[in-house]
């Protein structure tokens, strides 16, 4: 009799180079580490897929692995067949079968969906939880669940996942692989670290809706750092997106840290030689004012550098490291991926929810600002109080 735990998978689309593809296929086919491949120690048995990619690779990959294929979120969990004229309250199936998996992997990245006015892509992942919670409650238990990238690209459908989450004493893990990639060199601050000012630099690809896509990246980055100064985070309280000639004159203000910048891009491999100024004539950063009085940047320099990096002011001493990107992305899923394993052997996330509960908050804010002339905005819902864990996650 099989005792691994049942995993149910829920994703919008599935092709070569998708979230599904990069953190899906590692519960049937292992996870790749440093040290060879790490054989799964719980059991991928349902797939739903919400749109078919002209170059789909789902279907094949349930048929090779032993995944079952399901037509509704409600029918992958219960394992039961959906009715066919679908999975509504009416319907003479609605009521059988209960939660028949261990954990459910919610991936809402990637596939055709709309752009909104704050050029952000109004992905299902709300509608996929409400999905979830409502065979949770059908079922009167519930499993963990992880959530890929920010909760939503609204603050109110975030809040509300949140919250959920919390009044079912759901275990939610969610956010960007970049916190458990490999850095280079190794730097985790000790919790309750002197952090005076940090900065993290990124690029985005040059698609509709890449600076919310590759943006969440760079503020996590920042985050999971950051949140590690003295007193933990207590949120943030203003935040601010300029772009372009703005950039560099907020630099020579001195509202941002030129002495970080320079020493996170060192750190960064992949990148233009020459003036970063010259090579970038269209960069963008994100100012975060914190509400202990903290400040950090998130630059975002698109054709000047391919990477990740990160630089803090500590107890007045220059520290930086990057994040592994590139050639080794794939190795960022798989520990990721190794992480939202542990949480569904365990019960337990493996890092803070509320971490991304503000990134996602601050994100939507920024988009706001940009679509606003670049205004400050201030975030008084943006009171988001953790500690961090003490012990670091799996990481490359």
């Amino acid at each position: 009799m099989e005792s691994r735990k049942f995993i149910a998978a829920i994703v919008t689309t599935y092709f070569p180079g998708s979230h599904a593809n990069l953190i899906i296929s590692k519960f049937a086919r292992g996870f790749p580490t440093e040290n060879g491949i790490i054989q799964p120690d719980v059991k991928l048995t349902s797939l739903y897929i919400d749109q078919f990619h002209p170059m789909d690779i789902g279907m094949q990959f349930a048929q090779d692995n032993g995944v079952s294929l399901f037509p509704s979120i409600r029918s992958a969990l219960t394992l039961v067949p959906a009715d066919p004229l679908g999975d509504w309250p009416t319907s003479s199936r609605w009521t059988d079968g209960k939660l028949a998996v261990d954990g459910v992997i919610i991936i809402g990245e990637h596939g055709d969906y709309p752009l909104n006015h704050l050029d952000q892509r109004i992905y299902p992942r709300r509608h996929f939880f409400e999905n979830v919670c409502a065979v949770f409650s059908l079922s009167d238990k519930s499993a963990p669940v992880f959530l890929d990238k920010h909760l939503s690209y609204n603050w109110n459908d975030a809040q509300q996942i949140y919250n959920k989450a919390i009044n079912l004493d759901i275990p939610l893990m969610a956010g960007s692989s970049l916190p458990v990639s490999k850095r280079d060199p190794e730097l985790e601050h000790n919790v309750d670290s002197s952090i005076d000012e940090a900065l993290s630099l990124g690029y985005i690809h040059s698609y509709q809706g890449g600076l919310e896509s590759y943006g969440f990246h760079n503020l996590e980055a920042l985050q999971c750092m950051v949140e590690r100064r003295t007193g933990g985070e207590k949120g943030i309280a203003a935040v601010q997106c300029l772009e372009g000639q703005s950039v560099w004159e907020a630099g020579d203000k001195g509202i941002w840290s030129k002495t970080l910048l320079k020493a996170a891009e060192q750190k960064i491999k992949d990148k233009m030689s020459g003036e970063m100024k010259n090579n970038c004539p269209n960069p963008t950063v994100f100012l975060l004012e914190y509400r202990d009085g903290f400040r950090a940047a998130c630059m975002i320099l698109p054709n000047h550098i391919r990477g990740w990096g990160y630089a803090a002011s500590v107890d007045g001493q220059i520290q930086s490291t990057s994040f592994a990107s590139g050639s080794s992305s794939d190795l960022n899923f798989s520990y990721q991926a190794l992480n939202i394993q542990k949480m569904f052997t365990s019960g337990k996330p493996q890092y803070p929810l509320e971490r991304t509960l503000l990134t996602t908050g601050a994100l939507e804010a920024l988009m706001k600002s940009r679509h606003q002339d670049n205004i400050r905005i201030e975030t008084p819902h943006l009171a988001v109080s953790y500690q961090p864990f003490k012990y670091p996650p799996l990481r490359a």
